[in-house]
């Protein structure tokens, strides 16, 4: 099985080695990822100019855009043919609940959604060089047990390992994304210049975290698995709009 690694902290990233030194013993892995941190930056693509990319020493390779940029490059038949699967990080910081919608981590995983292989976008919780190896431990053993799971076509796994020791984690979790508050208020400045300038403010708190969550699930030590889609249809809604549609004609 051929791997493809990525991330959005960058192709440095201490995580990221730690992913490759992994997942080698998984099968050949092909590393492209951004030349600099592109943490928030989502699933977008540079479409305003041409990419470079880069080989390393280490044979990494990296891509002077996003996370999504370099999954696509790579899962396009780059390099003469396909990886199996995506795993992207490990990201040196948790995405739960809304930090989806935002996360290059999950967007890297997301772009290789159609993959053979599930695709697995995995954070830890915990910013320390020493929460990353017990990250990749965790890697490790979910890797042992997902080869034998068949799961549906286009399904992502977003693993969030909670801030301890390997030993002190109380197992796997399977979960649903929470929600947080509303966003901290943007921070306004003043530049060298006398411009006003303004910082984007701070992720909300946890404000949907019962039980079953993804956020309830690492604050109580366990290692938080949740399966996402791509497709974003409000299907519960659909029904409810055709009758609404059907009123108006």
């Amino acid at each position: 099985m051929t791997i493809l690694l990525s991330n959005d902290d960058g192709v440095t990233a201490r995580g990221l080695a730690l992913s490759f030194a992994t997942m080698e013993s998984h099968g050949p892995c092909w590393v492209v990822a951004p030349d600099n941190d592109c943490s928030g930056k989502g699933h977008s693509l540079t479409l305003d100019r041409p990419l470079r990319m880069k080989e390393h020493d280490n044979g990494f390779f990296s891509v002077n855009g996003t996370p999504a940029d370099c999954v696509n490059l790579a899962a396009s038949g780059l390099f003469g043919r396909l990886p199996e699967r995506v795993v992207s990080g490990i990201n040196s910081c948790a995405n739960l609940g809304d930090d989806v919608l935002y996360s290059g981590t999950v967007a890297a995983a997301m772009e290789g959604r159609m993959l053979a292989k599930t695709a697995i976008a995995i954070s830890s919780c915990g910013q320390e060089d020493h929460h990353l190896e017990v990250s990749a431990r965790v890697l490790h053993d979910l890797m042992l047990r997902l080869d034998d799971q068949v799961l549906p076509e286009g399904t992502i796994l977003n693993v969030n390992v909670p801030a301890c020791d390997y030993e002190e984690i109380r197992g796997m979790k399977i979960t649903r994304l929470g929600h947080r508050h509303p966003s901290k208020p943007p921070v306004k400045m003043t530049d060298p210049r006398g411009n006003t300038v303004w910082w984007i403010g701070g992720v909300g708190k946890p404000l949907v975290a019962e039980e079953g969550t993804d956020f309830h699930a690492v604050a109580s030590g366990y290692v938080s698995i949740t399966p996402l889609q791509y497709d974003k249809t409000g299907h519960a809604t659909l029904s409810l709009m055709e009758d609404w549609l059907g009123a108006c004609v």
